[in-house]
């Protein structure tokens, strides 16, 4: 059931491999490895996409398709988790984010009202950001991938197990009740 529900879910590989930003990768597009799916290439998926999707960087698809490349994993999947972060999640995850780095680093978090605007650059108001947003980012960046390919490596094993339990109770019931042969 999951791969299909991920194969019904995720875009032919013809049609990512066309996508405009993912052609700078061109023939390594073309290993096998990128658009299985089982269950090593989704769970690293899954790490992936999460970990790029806390990056505070812009292309975070570019950067998910590379690493999907480096470590050969779900293509297709690590860029599409990327999308947790959007436009309505950014501030909270990023916060989130920067609050975990203030905690880590010892510093407290910043009180003055953010307003992000040149002015504000201009002031250094990103000097004293920056530092707790990179270490709470990476920190994460790194539960999440960690959580996500765990998660993932355990719904697939049991979703297993129990598919051998319903063949096993299916073969059973087919089994002749007298004699105890088909």
């Amino acid at each position: 059931m999951p791969k299909r529900l991920i194969k019904r879910l995720l875009p032919h590989h013809d049609k990512v491999r066309e996508h405009k930003h993912l052609k700078i990768f061109g023939d390594l597009l073309h290993d096998g490895n990128l658009w299985h799916l089982n269950r090593h290439s989704v769970s690293g998926a899954f790490a992936v996409g999460l970990f790029m999707a806390f990056v505070p960087l812009p292309f975070q698809m570019v950067f998910a398709a590379a690493a999907a490349i480096f470590f050969r994993v779900n293509l297709p999947l690590s860029v599409a988790l990327v999308w947790i972060t959007n436009p309505v999640t950014i501030p909270p995850m990023f916060f989130f984010a920067y609050m975990v780095g203030t905690w880590v680093i010892g510093t407290p978090p910043d009180a003055e009202p953010f307003q992000f605007s040149l002015e504000w650059i201009e002031n250094g108001g990103l000097n004293d950001v920056w530092l707790p947003l990179l270490v709470g980012s990476f920190i994460c960046a790194s539960v999440s991938a960690l959580l996500g390919y765990s998660l993932i490596l355990w719904i697939w094993r049991w979703h297993v197990v129990e598919r051998w339990k319903l063949r096993r109770q299916r073969s059973k019931s087919k089994t002749h009740p007298v004699s105890g042969q088909r």
